[in-house]
Parts: C-alpha cells; sequence; structure tokens
C-alpha cells in the first residue's frame, strides 16, 4: 500500500510538459514550465514579473526562461513553520 509520500505528483491540468527536445531535466524552464513546476498559474508569474516579487528570470531575445536552481531558492525564501513566524505573509483583515 503506497503513502501519501511515495505517491508521484500529478502535473496540473492544462500545464505545459518539459519540452521533449531538452534530454533529461532542463536548466531552464520557460514560463508555462515554470508556473507548472511551482504549481502556479502562468499568469502569476507573468504579474510578479511587472510587479516584482517573483522568481528571477532571464531575458534572452523576447523569450523569458526560469532557472530552475532561482525557482528552488524563489519556493525556499518563502518557507514557513508556523503563521506567526517573523516575516510570515499577513493577509489584511477581511472586515
Amino acid at each position: 500500500m503506497a503513502t501519501a509520500n511515495s505517491l508521484p505528483l500529478r502535473p496540473l491540468p492544462g500545464a505545459a510538459q518539459p519540452s521533449a527536445a531538452v534530454p533529461g531535466n532542463p536548466e531552464f524552464l520557460t514560463n508555462d514550465e515554470a508556473a507548472a513546476f511551482l504549481r502556479l498559474s502562468p499568469r502569476t508569474l507573468e504579474k510578479q514579473r511587472v510587479l516584482g516579487g517573483g522568481p528571477r528570470y532571464r531575458k534572452f531575445g523576447a523569450r523569458v526562461l526560469y532557472a530552475v536552481g532561482d525557482l528552488r531558492t524563489w519556493a525556499d525564501g518563502r518557507a514557513y513553520g508556523m503563521t506567526s513566524d517573523p516575516g510570515s505573509p499577513q493577509r489584511a483583515s477581511v472586515r
């Protein structure tokens, strides 16, 4: 019987898969691939490029690419143990 920790992650519906032209694990990901990697909407990454606060990216001409190491570093910088941790994101009151 498989445990929750041993189950493979399923890709998000409609998320782009890494290009078959790049063997193995590519070092750079497109916007759609990076969004699938982080389990975010591609539009979220697009907005973060304009407004700031997103992972570092590279531009090659008109093409935007994300290094896998930069995505991991950005994600690791948003790890918290509990909601009262210093620096933990605080939502505005809904009242």
